[in-house]
Formats: C-alpha cells, structure tokens, sequence
C-alpha cells in the first residue's frame, strides 16, 4: 500500500457541489481515489498505469449510459 498521507487530494472541476464526488492524489508510484464527503474513511489506490488505461476508455465514451 502507498503512503498518501502527504499527497495532494483534487477534486474535479465537474463535481460542482451535488454531494456525489471523488477526489483523486496522483503520485509517481500511485492514485489514490477516495469520497470526498468522507476523506477520513479509506480510499482505493491503483498503479498511475491502471488510472491512465481506465481515464482513457472514460475518455473514450466506453461508460456512457
């Protein structure tokens, strides 16, 4: 597990404040995505590989509804 206890978190742009929001630290060896209405409670993390591979098919339309 990585340390992300001195990462920076970021919330997106997009999230406005509906109440429904992640927020992302993104280090070299790591991202760690977590909800942003509990950032004390624990978050997943994935390799920056895993995170660029999953944005990509975001990005791509793959999860639209």
């Amino acid at each position: 597990m990585s340390d992300l206890s001195n990462a920076t978190w970021r919330k997106s742009s997009y999230s406005a404040d509906a109440g429904q929001c992640v927020e992302v630290a993104i280090t070299s060896t790591a991202v760690g995505i977590r909800d942003s209405k509990n950032p004390h409670a624990a978050h997943l993390t994935t390799a920056p590989a895993q995170w660029a591979a999953f944005l990509t098919t975001l990005k791509a339309g793959r999860y639209d509804r």
